[in-house]
């Protein structure tokens, strides 16, 4: 489960990305907190979070039986809220090592993934914009 090769793009205008209309601010933040989809968790604060495009392989949301049992399976994900700063979350969890990688999940209900963090890079979280809601 790792990224391709390309390395995230800078800030994008609301424009530039289809899926993040009226999410993102001039300065390529979120304008608005970033929630769980399932039980409406506030993760992420309005500001504290970049928009990057990236592809990354995230496993399937699924319970935790679901998922065990299936073992493998997954979504390429391109857009992402970029978090450089662990302590910005409001509310995430993080699974097991997973070779080199942990995903993000709600620290409440678990659900997801939700995102992608690379152990070899300490200060890049990654929440796909597919797998959260927004208020």
């Amino acid at each position: 489960m790792e990224p391709a090769a390309s390395p995230p793009s800078p800030p994008a205008p609301p424009s530039a990305a289809p899926g993040s209309a009226g999410l993102v601010c001039a300065q390529g933040r979120n304008l608005r907190a970033v929630l769980c989809q399932r039980c409406g968790s506030r993760v992420l604060l309005p500001g504290a979070a970049t928009f990057a495009r990236r592809e990354l392989l995230l496993p399937a949301m699924r319970k935790k039986a679901a998922a065990a049992a299936a073992g493998g399976g997954g979504d390429v994900l391109r857009e992402h809220w970029l978090v450089r700063d662990m302590f910005s979350f409001e509310n995430v969890g993080f699974t097991r090592d997973v070779g080199n990688v942990k995903f993000l999940v709600c620290a409440d209900c678990e659900a997801g993934p939700i995102g992608w963090h690379c152990l070899d890079d300490k200060d890049s979280f990654y929440v796909a914009l597919e797998r959260v809601a927004h208020e």
